[in-house]
């Protein structure tokens, strides 16, 4: 299984804040993660090639040594996580 790190840096003059393809179980991703001012937090989605809504949710932050999976059950072979202590993105194929 082969990790990939993603370095989450927003840019919030853009809309959306932040977005990058992440590949999952050999399928692209548009992963997207914005600011919700109502939660105080950021939180993530993910769409398909045509703009279809596959997940979305919260941004929960894994510490080091232990793994919060985003988008659970939804892949089979593929995990997405974000590092809060590293600031990256996960992603594993």
């Amino acid at each position: 299984m082969t990790t990939t790190l993603i370095a989450f840096s927003p840019n919030n003059s853009a809309s959306p804040p932040f977005s990058t393809t992440v590949t999952l179980d050999g399928v692209s991703y548009q992963l997207i993660v914005t600011w919700n001012i109502a939660g105080q937090r950021w939180f993530a989605s993910l769409q398909d090639q045509s703009g279809t809504a596959i997940w979305s949710g919260a941004l929960i932050g894994s510490p080091l040594g232990y793994d919060i999976f985003l988008a659970p059950g939804i892949f089979t072979s593929s995990t997405l996580l974000y590092r809060a202590d590293t600031g990256n993105f996960e992603v594993s194929s």
